[in-house]
């Protein structure tokens, strides 16, 4: 039982690291192929390859809905009840993770699903909605980052 801590937070940081890649591809491979710009258009969202792709379904809920989610929950139960040196840092990569996770859930997946039907929304609420959402993800990007430093900074810290 003394070791199920550390083991949490070894699993949280290699979750953590694919999850990070896995949004770095995301960001620099697939979301070009989801929305492109134009000087005369503005942001143009391609809804036939979002629902060709669904990277949710087919990829994200095998890699952060589910198991990212429970590690975060897990890792502030463990690091919540740590002491020494690793606590502030666990904690804070615990807290990080599941603030980034609570916008997907509330933000990101909704907003993503209702551009996979851009094509019955007016056009100027789609361009701001994907305007909106391209600009949030690379915060959301910044903030799995934060999450997975601390989170590797406790385990550097870890006995």
């Amino acid at each position: 039982m003394a070791h199920i801590p550390n083991i949490l937070l070894w699993l949280f940081v290699i979750n953590h690291g694919i999850a990070f890649g896995a949004g770095l591809y995301e960001q620099r491979v697939i979301l070009p192929q989801w929305f492109s710009r134009s000087s005369e258009s503005g942001i143009r969202v391609n809804s036939a390859a979002m629902r060709s792709t669904d990277s949710g379904r087919s990829f994200w809920v095998f890699v952060t809905t589910v198991p990212l989610t429970l590690l975060a929950v897990a890792n502030l139960v463990a690091a919540w009840q740590s002491q020494g040196p690793r606590h502030e840092w666990w904690l804070g990569a615990a807290v990080i993770t599941l603030v980034e996770r609570i916008t997907t859930f509330s933000y990101f997946i909704p907003t993503a699903l209702r551009l996979m039907s851009a094509e019955a929304l007016p056009s100027v609420n789609v361009e701001a909605m994907a305007s909106q959402w391209i600009a949030l993800n690379r915060v959301r990007l910044a903030l799995a980052l934060g999450g997975w430093l601390a989170a590797l900074r406790a385990l550097s810290l870890a006995g």
